[in-house]
């Protein structure tokens, strides 16, 4: 014998839903979190061209907290990607891969004209994204 849906518990379904489906309409509604550099030698207002804190620990620190606030939502947690955004695991080490994350996370990426990553030059400091590379280049795998 088969039951028939009640209209509460259809109700609940619906519900259900709606409930994830918001919650995946709101992944990319978060602000960005300061990410606090003491401790970081500071590099004034140029932007360096390439990472002038690499294999520092104390960056790595710093850029393992200010990762996990503000790119693992999408690059990952431990930057191990599920396949939202790139996996930065595999980012080239070195000068290569300094001038792909900077021209990233100054600018942002914008693709037939959807923002997919946000610019966060002006809103996290150059050495705020200079620790969170350090961070990458440590976790790289080839």
């Amino acid at each position: 014998m088969r039951k028939v849906p009640t209209l509460a518990s259809i109700a609940m379904i619906a519900l259900a839903l709606g409930l994830s489906v918001q919650g995946v309409r709101g992944h990319g509604d978060v602000q960005p979190q300061a990410v606090d550099t003491t401790g970081l030698e500071p590099l004034g207002t140029e932007w360096k061209d390439a990472n002038p804190y690499r294999d520092n620990p104390k960056a790595i620190e710093i850029g393992t907290s200010g990762y996990a606030q503000n790119c693992a939502r999408c690059h990952g947690l431990q930057v191990v990607s599920g396949g939202l955004a790139p996996d930065l695991r595999y980012l080239d080490k070195g000068q290569e891969g300094d001038t792909w994350y900077l021209e990233r996370v100054r600018k942002g990426a914008i693709i037939n004209g959807v923002t997919k990553m946000p610019s966060f030059e002006g809103t996290l400091s150059q050495e705020a994204l200079w620790a969170i590379r350090t961070y990458l280049e440590a976790k790289h795998e080839s």
